[in-house]
């Protein structure tokens, strides 16, 4: 209700602009008519009013990037919200259950094991808030260090297998023929592991029933390590492309519903490239057609 009613105020503020801005137009016009032999009087005129129509639009475009922001952090606390309420609630409804009743072992041992995995969930949640506190934070992971970027991927490609319980084959690593050649990037190992799994975990979660995600690392010169990772999942509409690394967006699709997250992912993903030097695209051929990821980052040469 609170969103339709914010895109309602942008609607207004949009339509108030367009009219202010006809106003101005008009009696620029006006005043053009009516003092077009007053040569001085119609040149600061002509000034006046450009410098109002430049006003209007200017104000305008705030206040509806504005009202956006506004509807995207509504959109964030309502997220992290339901992600630390829903843990929380399943680990209280677990422990008073062990309290009240005597259960066979193998049952406690069972709901040990959820409130575990709801535990996790909520420490995953809050790290991912204080990654997105980190990443704007320019003296953040300054400490860098020689990294085997091809191992590093390996083994963020295994956790991430581990955390959606998936089987082996549904992740497939490719790499071009390097002749021998090491992948070594020069950068904060904690910051690269989180922007690489950050990408994987997407991956494995935007693609519905039929995982199926291709991880190919390439060198496209010396200077340059990518990292593509391509899924089969529900892909994204055209007019989300570049606005998937904005802080706290999501997308909006139906068979998302069940996708839970804070919009932060590849916010923080961007912001970690950016850092290292680096930078991060998407590519999708729209809804249906899957996302492909890609990370490039300057190589370390050897």
């Amino acid at each position: 209700m609170r969103i339709t009613s914010r895109r309602g105020t942008i609607v207004f503020f949009v339509c108030l602009g367009i009219g202010l801005v006809a106003l101005a137009i008009a009696l620029n016009v006006g005043w053009i008519i009516l003092n077009w032999r007053l040569r001085v009087l119609l040149f600061f005129g002509i000034i006046f009013f450009a410098l109002i129509i430049a006003g209007l639009i200017i104000n305008t475009s705030f206040l509806v990037r504005e009202l956006r922001r506004s509807e995207q952090h509504d959109s964030f606390i309502n997220a992290v919200t339901h992600e630390l309420k829903t843990p929380v609630a399943s680990i209280r409804l677990h422990l008073e259950t062990l309290l009240r009743r005597n259960l066979p072992e193998a049952k406690r041992q069972e709901f040990y094991q959820v409130m575990l995995s709801d535990t996790d969930r909520l420490t995953e949640t809050v790290e991912q808030v204080l990654r997105a506190g980190r990443a704007v934070e320019k003296r953040a992971g300054r400490e860098k260090s020689e990294i085997d970027f091809r191992q590093l991927v390996r083994e963020c490609m295994d956790a991430a297998r581990i955390r959606h319980h998936v089987p082996p084959d549904v992740l497939h690593y490719e790499e071009a023929p390097q002749n021998g050649v090491g992948i070594k990037v020069l950068g904060n190992d904690e910051d690269l592991r989180t922007a690489v799994f950050n990408v994987l975990d997407n991956a494995i979660k935007y693609s519905g029933d039929l995982v199926d995600v291709c991880v190919r690392l390439n060198l496209p010169d010396k200077n340059h390590v990518v990292l593509s990772v391509r899924d089969r999942g529900v892909g994204i509409p055209p007019d989300d492309v570049k606005r998937i690394f904005k802080r706290f967006y999501r997308i909006h699709h139906r068979s998302l519903a069940h996708v839970k997250g804070t919009g932060l992912g590849l916010f923080i993903v961007k912001s970690i490239a950016q850092k290292h030097g680096g930078d991060v695209f998407a590519e999708s051929a729209g809804e249906g057609h899957g996302t492909t990821i890609t990370i490039e980052l300057p190589r370390l040469s050897t």
